[in-house]
């Protein structure tokens, strides 16, 4: 029996369709009361589990204080009352009750905000969060760790890069609806690399952890394979929503220069920085393979036409 935390977010939906689709038994959670979801309240240092933990054999951990929280002397508290604090509780709860597995949903910004060119984060990177999310969720790895050392629990946690998919918000769909617009966007000389990940190769690959015969207690970074440039995703993103993509060439340096004078500087280094995951370890450590290419991905998301078809 899996326990899905967070199960009403845009990932857990995911999750449990993918579940229903391999008839796997799980039980949903959510902090609001909601039709087939077992309510928990807020995640925290004074969580009861004990109910939905009963029978359970496999958590997903999914619920966390989001990046919307302020960055500024209050933002660590903030997220490491939830992301820490109430990882902690879960997880001790979670051993005390006899789950053998505990999957953490963590980030790549656990890692860092962004790599240097041939330099992609790996399972062995060191870590440098530069952000209170980031430090929040690095902690709370480190939290499972050391439980699970005590405890026998054996904890994963999967620092994802970007997650795109249906019904997802964020920088991503912001950038899709630039290009369905179809604004000319001063991007075409921007030579970065960025990994992402869609949502079903997250879904699946979180299954094949909790399911491996033999994993142990490990961090997995999975993305979908190959990186690519911001004008080759907007390429991309173009080509699977029907139309094109009007890319200037502007010189980046300029480009971030204007972008710290509008108060924009954050945004723009997303699109002319890299993000960079190599994933070849963390597939091997599973022999897992993503079921979809980036281009594969993006066609199920954008495309009117395969949209009809499901």
């Amino acid at each position: 029996m899996f326990l899905i935390t967070g199960a009403s977010g845009f990932i857990g939906k995911g999750l449990q369709e993918t579940l229903k689709q391999r008839g796997l038994p799980y039980r949903a959670v959510s902090r609001r009361t909601l039709p087939g979801y077992v309510p928990i309240g807020d995640v925290g240092t004074d969580t009861d589990w004990s109910e939905a933990l009963r029978g359970v054999d496999t958590i997903v951990h999914l619920a966390a204080a989001n990046q919307n929280v302020t960055e500024g002397k209050t933002a660590d508290s903030a997220y490491r009352a939830v992301n820490v604090d109430g990882t902690a509780r879960l997880a001790k709860q979670a051993a005390a009750a006899g789950v053998r597995r505990f999957i953490f949903l963590s980030s790549i910004k656990a890692n860092g905000e962004m790599t240097e060119p041939g330099r992609p984060f790996t399972p062995a990177s060191i870590p440098s969060p530069d952000s209170a999310y980031g430090r929040s969720k690095l902690e709370a790895e480190q939290r499972l760790a050391e439980i699970g050392k005590r405890t026998g629990l054996v904890t994963i946690s999967i620092r994802p890069p970007l997650v795109y998919g249906q019904g997802g918000r964020g920088s991503f769909e912001a950038l899709v609806g630039l290009v369905r617009k179809r604004l000319p966007l001063p991007l075409g000389s921007v030579e970065n690399r960025r990994s992402m990940i869609y949502l079903e190769n997250l879904t699946d690959i979180i299954v094949a952890a909790a399911l491996h015969p033999t994993v142990t207690s490990t961090v997995l970074l999975p993305s979908d394979g190959d990186a690519v440039s911001t004008p080759q995703l907007l390429r991309m993103v173009a080509s699977a929503a029907g139309t094109s993509a009007i890319l200037l060439p502007f010189p980046v340096t300029l480009l971030e220069t204007a972008a710290r004078m509008l108060g924009k500087a954050e945004l723009v280094q997303r699109l002319t920085q890299s993000l960079e995951v190599d994933s070849s370890q963390t597939c091997g450590s599973l022999g897992w393979t993503p079921p979809f290419t980036m281009r594969e991905g993006l066609d199920r998301v954008l495309s009117p036409r395969l949209r009809e078809k499901e």
